[in-house]
């Protein structure tokens, strides 16, 4: 009986404690009161035993918490990056599918805008793997500092960001994404005294106009930032049109211009 009250209410170790002790706890006296020597035996081990029982419950209230804690960290991890906390690409995905599959309204996602950082293999190359690690997780602090209730940040890998927005228009959308664009190229302090400065291209999808799936959308938002890219320096691009050939094309052209720098040189 003890042991059933054990195993089924350990979640709750003093509940289970408190049970344990009413449930055999009146045959410690009984067994003085019987007055047979055979009951001395009950009298010293019933305290051991409700002893060791109670001890057991709170070992396994130990062990349900820390399976949970390590779930709810297991979890976390993959959904999350490591170095900057913001979402990864499965998280920012997952979150992205549940918010365009909710009924249509004023708070839900309206926009995505995809962000790629320039020039920051320079830094890496010039200060070292260190500093670009301190210089990416800035870039996410100041990215949190201008978010809006209800917006997803994350970090899709390298230099690489989005922000899921909810509820603006395409106007707004533009407006925030020059925003970003102002804040990050602020300088950085890579430590023991250097500083150095990025830029930041934004691609900007809306949905559903540009796709009502997480893939869609990401395509044609990264679409306008290659766009950004080319047409050259610190900018926001929105997406339009159709997003897949434009692509195609502009892929074609950094290919071109890469092959005639090949043999240039």
């Amino acid at each position: 009986m003890v042991g059933g009250i054990c195993f089924r209410n350990f979640s709750a170790p003093r509940l289970c404690g408190a049970m344990i002790v009413l449930s055999l706890g009146p045959t410690i006296p009984g067994a003085l009161i019987v007055g047979q020597p055979l009951m001395f035996v009950l009298f010293l081990q019933i305290p051991i035993y409700l002893a060791a029982m109670t001890m057991a419950c709170f070992k396994l209230n130990r062990m349900l918490i820390a399976t949970m804690q390590a779930e709810r960290d297991n979890d976390y991890r993959a959904r999350h990056d490591p170095l900057t906390g913001l979402a990864n690409r499965a998280g920012l995905v997952g979150a992205l599918e549940r918010r365009l599959a909710a009924p249509c309204g004023r708070d839900d996602i309206s926009a995505l805008l995809y962000l790629d950082l320039d020039d920051f293999k320079a830094i890496n190359d010039t200060h070292g793997h260190d500093a670009g690690d301190r210089l990416l997780k800035a870039v996410a602090e100041r990215m949190r500092g201008v978010l809006r209730d209800g917006d997803l940040p994350a970090r899709l890998g390298g230099d690489e960001f989005v922000v899921v927005t909810a509820g603006c228009t395409p106007e707004e959308a533009m407006a925030f994404g020059a925003r970003l664009v102002e804040v990050i190229g602020l300088p950085y302090d890579l430590g023991s005294g250097t500083s150095a400065r990025i830029g930041v291209s934004v691609g900007i999808a809306m949905a559903p106009d540009h796709g009502r799936n997480a893939i869609t959308l990401l395509r044609a938002a990264n679409t306008a930032l290659y766009e950004a890219k080319f047409a050259g320096g610190p900018r926001c691009r929105a997406a339009s049109g159709d997003d897949l050939a434009r692509l195609r094309r502009l892929l074609a052209q950094s290919a071109a211009e890469h092959t005639q720098a090949t043999a240039a040189a």
